[in-house]
């Protein structure tokens, strides 16, 4: 196993405490909401927005896919080789 540097340390100390701090942050708004009634319209935007956002998500997923797969990407990384080239 490589060893872990200061800088990663750092990193991950910083990651775990935004993590920590954005679920206490949730969990208060979650808490501090709880009396709030949704009507009919918010819950059809809040459905049509994670479909569409799913939707789109997915969408560009493929692209990358495809678009991999094609060989169109091969001309913005030249030095990869493919597979079976010499140099």
């Amino acid at each position: 196993m490589k060893n872990i540097g200061a800088g990663q340390i750092a990193l991950l100390v910083a990651l775990g405490a935004m993590l920590i701090l954005t679920g206490v942050w949730g969990f208060s708004v979650w808490g501090a909401s709880s009396g709030v009634e949704m009507g009919k319209h918010g819950w059809i935007a809040l459905g049509l927005g994670a479909f569409f956002s799913l939707l789109i998500g997915c969408g560009l997923m493929a692209l990358m896919f495809f678009s991999s797969r094609s060989g169109h990407d091969d001309v913005a990384d030249p030095f990869r080789q493919r597979d079976g080239e010499d140099t």
